[in-house]
């Protein structure tokens, strides 16, 4: 089990931008965004947007559906943190007849 899924803005630094150089005001040039609206996705503020993850495919980081992926799942791990509501099925009847 993961214990620390990473912010998919925390993955693009350290996986792309760190080992290419790239500045963030050169990143965000290159990806025609904000240095500020990049910033904030690399340090975990914002997330990565489907828009962004097309311009990452585009500018040939991996695929959007990639960068979607990730950003879903730790999406998905942070709401696993946090104690979750008491739930009950939609259709109580449908599962205790099918059970019959």
């Amino acid at each position: 089990m993961i214990h620390h899924h990473p912010h998919p803005g925390e993955v693009l630094k350290e996986t792309v931008l760190d080992p290419l150089n790239l500045s963030v005001t050169e990143a965000a040039d290159r990806l025609a965004m904000s240095r500020t609206a990049l910033s904030r996705v690399l340090n975990g503020k914002a997330s990565i947007s489907p828009d962004l993850a097309m311009r990452l495919e585009k500018a040939g980081v991996s695929t959007a559906q990639t960068w979607v992926n990730l950003q879903a799942n730790h999406a998905l791990w942070r709401v696993m943190q946090r104690k979750q509501p008491p739930v009950r099925a939609l259709q109580e009847t449908a599962i205790l007849e099918e059970s019959v």
